[in-house]
């Protein structure tokens, strides 16, 4: 099988245009082009009015060799890499202690899944609830104002992913394939079958909620348990050593012991009183960079002009994405972050007494607006001002203290603070709605932003907008909404990890995803649980 890419067709091409392309492209008589099927397709939206889709295809030929050797010196044209996913251990007939996975997110829900594909029947355990259930809890907020701290956007099966846009593309490194692996298990489950091929696949929330059943439900029949509203508050650990120590279980909040030698944590980037437990409990902890800023809301229809001119609406575009960059004259990166087309922004809280905004859409992206949070990256010397003790937790009073804020200028009804962009980059406060209205449930409270944001970041994002504007024509206009305040852009900690991916400290303790600061997105973090999968199975059986 040969692997042709970069090749280029018009967006209103036909598959008789395509076939013939591949032909012409290699070169190839009748008869010799078999089959094809496409590996990647993308597009070129740099010249307007003329977009072009590009393919990376699989292509069976009559004669492979003699067309290898006939592009040999062409990049794009290779031999198919083999991305068949391979177990890289079976479990024994008898295990002396199962597996704990703590956190059934895409990370744990991967490293679960592929335990139990090579038969170590692992034990899931989550603290929040199944994912109806606590679909049910989550939109308790959105439309009573009733927060449910165990189970919400946060917390629950599928984790904070399945209240996103389902984006399933990433820009890790992957030289073992164990993305198109996430991918094909989510085919299995439901997913449709282009998230195979196209460039930037998505799923939605509603589609995620019904995969995330199934995959649980083949987990249990390979004799995985899932155990859901089973909080871990405590770790089993025996001294090894002067300066190290190694798991022996869990304790859940019941009082409950489950002995394992091999735990995977995989709590996601919320789970803050178990950051503290772990803390408290000896475990290595550090303090890292994240981004806090706001949610922006559009009329999609201006960042599809944007992005494709005359070709705006074409069934196989969608609804337009943008990623954005500036660095500010204060020193501030300030960036676009989980742009969601045809979205909605989301109530993202899982504390009391605190505001916090996320996006999310549906498989179909044909909500009116777009949203994205507009963020400024902040690293630990920015969280003294929040906690001067030292503690690698620090991130977490930053956090912690913007949020309250947020629900003090929202009203302090689970009411999200907001301000036109106009009135925000003028310096006045808001008093009603314009063109966009926001999307933010229960609602938003206009008003000033000034103090939502330490006064460096409100500085930055006032010298970004215009700028960005300059890349989207429309981006910085008046009636578009900022909602407050975006404090969970990833982790504020690491929990690092040696060689055997497990604790630099705590041996069998397998810190994993993005909680532990080693994931950013769904199809990461089902990687990074895919690694974490293998790594504890290779020790369990002595490799």
């Amino acid at each position: 099988m040969l692997r042709l890419t970069d090749l280029k067709l018009p967006l209103d091409h036909t598959g008789a245009d395509l076939e013939r392309a591949i032909r012409t492209r290699l070169k190839l008589g009748q008869g010799e082009l078999r089959r094809f099927t496409v590996a990647k397709r993308s597009h070129d939206a740099r010249k307007r009015g003329a977009i072009a889709l590009i393919y990376a295809l699989d292509i069976e030929v009559a004669d492979e060799a003699a067309v290898l050797a006939r592009f040999a010196d062409d990049a794009h044209v290779q031999p198919a890499p083999d991305t068949r996913y391979r177990f890289v251990a079976q479990a024994p007939a008898t295990l002396a202690h199962r597996p704990i996975v703590i956190g059934l997110g895409p990370c744990g829900l991967f490293a679960g899944l592929v335990l139990a594909q090579m038969g170590f029947r692992p034990i899931i355990l989550d603290r929040g609830k199944a994912v109806r259930e606590r679909t049910k809890d989550t939109w308790d907020l959105w439309r009573k104002r009733n927060l449910h701290p165990e189970s919400n956007v946060q917390f629950g099966e599928g984790g904070a992913g399945t209240f996103s846009d389902g984006k399933l593309y990433s820009q890790i490194r992957d030289p073992q394939h164990h993305g198109r692996k996430v991918l094909e298990e989510f085919v299995k489950a439901g997913a449709p079958e282009e998230i195979l091929w196209i460039n930037k696949p998505h799923i939605g929330t509603f589609r995620l909620v019904t995969m995330v059943e199934h995959m649980r439900g083949t987990i249990e029949s390979l004799g995985g348990e899932i155990r859901f509203q089973q909080k871990v508050d405590d770790l089993i650990l025996e001294a090894e050593g002067s300066d190290r120590q190694r798991i022996r279980g869990v304790v859940l909040a019941s009082g409950e012991e489950i002995r394992s030698d091999h735990v995977v944590l995989a709590v996601g980037h919320s789970a803050r009183d178990t950051f503290a437990m772990l803390h408290a409990r000896g475990v290595y902890v550090e303090a890292k960079p994240f981004s806090i800023g706001f949610r922006v809301e559009h009329p999609q229809t201006i960042i599809d002009r944007a992005r494709f001119g005359p070709q705006a609406g074409h069934p196989l575009l969608g609804a337009a994405d943008y990623k954005l960059v500036h660095h500010a004259k204060n020193g501030r990166a300030v960036y676009s972050f989980c742009m969601c087309p045809g979205g909605t922004v989301v109530a993202a809280t899982s504390e009391p007494g605190r505001v916090v905004t996320n996006g999310m859409s549906q498989y179909s992206r044909n909500e009116r607006n777009a949203n994205a949070a507009i963020v400024v990256g902040i690293d630990p010397s920015d969280f003294t001002p929040f906690d001067d003790s030292g503690s690698p937790l620090a991130g977490i009073a930053l956090q912690r203290a913007l949020e309250s804020r947020a629900y003090v200028l929202g009203g302090e009804n689970y009411n999200a603070p907001g301000q036109l962009v106009g009135d925000f980059l003028a310096g006045r406060a808001s008093r009603e709605f314009g063109e966009v209205l926001p999307s933010f449930k229960p609602g938003v409270t206009l008003g000033s932003l000034d103090s939502a944001l330490p006064d460096y970041a409100i500085a930055a994002i006032r010298e970004a907008m215009p700028a960005f504007d300059r890349q989207i024509k429309g981006f910085a206009m008046h009636d578009a909404v900022f909602t407050g305040v975006e404090t969970r852009t990833s982790s504020p900690i690491r929990i690092k990890r040696d060689e055997t991916l497990q604790s630099l400290n705590t041996t069998g303790l397998y810190p994993a995803g993005e909680g532990a600061g080693y994931a950013g997105g769904i199809l990461s973090a089902g990687v990074d649980g895919i690694k974490i999968a293998e790594a504890v199975a290779r020790s369990m059986v002595g490799g």
